[in-house]
């Protein structure tokens, strides 16, 4: 097998063992408070145990140097200080799904069937998961997928047909609702759609390892789709994804240790099981420890296209990725209709702020404000208001009405003002006009910059990988000004923003990018 047992044992080694954070462990789960002590999101990615399946690999490839026996000290520190039922490891049933699903994937690295001892921690798994199901299929999100999913692979693991059965059922009924037939997710985030990538990949996996009966349609056809759909978005040289949308930095089953950075082997994997053909990486570890052989034929790239909640192209060394939000019914997360991300060979140079924190420090508040509103993103905001007010944490209301142009798309907000974005790349190129009407005073239309140093000219900027000019048919008023990117989870620093404003009556807008 591939890989090597102490880059897999190192692996496992630092991913943190503070399996409560600032979360009390003997609280019932349900009654558990889940922001008052911090972001709960690192405390539940610690465990995930995704250390089982890296630690299974290397005992595999160097049986006589104690991984196995690391395996079985780390699960059984785990279940000593997560009691089932207690505590935040069991507080959301996605995370017991996504847990579970790692320990089967363990077990099945070493071809090991359950003991009793796992085979109660399985069932105590699935008792959970079953226990908040209304709650998750109610989130129109990942949560929905990953907890079907888990109850499947627990159902098969486990010999519980009806469970497995039960779980394949509720799998493909969220698939069909939530992946549309063009691939795109319910989420409108590259970052969860890796996330659904991962999980639909590991259910079908242990589908086929166990002969289970395929899932009903249209699950092959929804999972092939949304394979293509982040082949189309990640960086083929380096797995990157645009950070739109909110972002968690999952890296769910990663067997290939590439990181929340590198998306190439979760697409690589989808592709071999979905669409019968390779991606970017034909020798990809976590797809040979699967089983999963480099087919001959091999996904294409280029071009334009659409899908419901965006377009985008890839001509030469440019790439453009468009959040047009129309055809998608489902809730936005952030201020973000019409942002464009523009990436030239490899790297960004206009961006997504990312997310930041789902709940950051006290003194980190302000993250959400500067990364989720409308002044974070791409696009125009007119007046200084939210495209969207918030009504919570992560509900957004009076969403506006998004359509489809030949070249673009409009987006009509609930005062009735108007943003039409029209794309054309042409050679190292790329133009974005922008038109507008409706009810403003004025209006602003801000570029985050890729990584700099940039300079400011009379009509735009100027910086190592290209330069940015902007005109319109009112006086505009131009200025280099500091905004905030999050490169990581629970990172942020600062970023370029190049800031255009104009007063009523504008009317149109072209910013030109030219890239070095």
């Amino acid at each position: 097998m591939p890989g090597d047992a102490a880059a897999l044992a190192a692996a496992a080694a630092a991913i943190p063992r503070d399996w409560h954070g600032g979360f009390d462990p003997a609280t019932p789960a349900a009654r558990l408070d889940l922001f008052g002590p911090g972001d709960i999101r690192p405390v539940w990615e610690r465990n995930r145990l995704l250390a089982l399946p890296l630690l299974a690999m290397a005992a595999r490839l160097a049986p006589a140097d104690g991984h196995l026996a690391a395996a079985r000290a780390l699960l059984a520190e785990w279940r000593a200080a997560n009691p089932p039922f207690r505590g935040p490891a069991w507080a959301c049933g996605q995370e017991a799904a996504l847990r579970a699903m790692h320990l089967c994937l363990a077990l099945a690295l070493l071809d090991a069937t359950p003991g009793p001892a796992m085979r109660a921690l399985l069932a105590a798994h699935a008792r959970r998961i079953a226990a908040t199901q209304a709650y998750a299929a109610a989130q129109d999100n990942n949560h929905a997928i990953s907890e079907a999913a888990g109850l499947f692979v627990i159902g098969l693991v486990l010999g519980d047909g009806a469970l497995a059965r039960r779980g394949a059922r509720r799998l493909a009924r969220a698939v069909a609702r939530l992946v549309l037939p063009c691939g795109a997710f319910a989420q409108a985030s590259p970052g969860y759609h890796r996330l659904l990538l991962d999980t639909l990949a590991i259910a079908e996996w242990f589908r086929r390892r166990h002969g289970a009966p395929p899932f009903p349609a249209p699950f092959a056809a929804r999972a092939e789709a949304a394979t293509r759909w982040l082949h189309r978005v990640a960086e083929p040289a380096t797995g990157a994804l645009p950070r739109c949308g909110a972002v968690d930095d999952s890296a769910f089953a990663d067997l290939s240790l590439r990181g929340p950075q590198d998306a190439r082997g979760s697409v690589e994997r989808a592709a071999r099981l979905f669409c019968g053909m390779g991606a970017d990486v034909p020798e990809d570890p976590g797809c040979a420890w699967l089983g999963l052989p480099p087919p001959a034929a091999r996904l294409a790239r280029g071009g334009p296209w659409r899908s419901a909640g965006w377009m985008g192209e890839e001509a030469g060394r440019l790439r453009v990725l468009l959040r047009s939000g129309a055809g998608l019914p489902f809730r936005p997360a952030q201020c973000d209709l019409l942002h464009l991300d523009l990436w030239a060979d490899g790297a960004p140079l206009l961006m997504d702020g990312g997310t930041g924190a789902y709940n950051p420090a006290p003194g980190d508040a302000w993250w959400m404000e500067a990364l989720w509103g409308t002044a974070a993103h791409n696009t125009i905001q007119f007046d200084g208001q939210e495209q969207m007010p918030r009504l919570g944490r992560f509900l957004l209301a009076a969403w506006p009405r998004c359509e489809a142009l030949p070249a673009g798309a409009r987006l009509t907000d609930s005062r009735g003002r108007v943003q039409e974005r029209r794309l054309r790349l042409i050679g190292r190129s790329l133009v974005v006009e922008d038109t507008v009407r409706g009810p403003f005073a004025g209006l602003a239309l801000r570029w985050r910059l890729g990584p700099g140093p940039w300079r400011a000219g009379p009509r735009g900027a100027e910086g190592p990988r290209g330069r940015i000019r902007i005109e319109a048919d009112a006086p505009l008023r131009l200025r280099l000004a500091q905004g905030w990117h999050s490169p990581a989870y629970g990172v942020v620093e600062p970023a370029e923003v190049i800031e255009a404003r104009a007063a009523a009556p504008v009317s149109r807008l072209v910013t030109v990018v030219e890239a070095a």
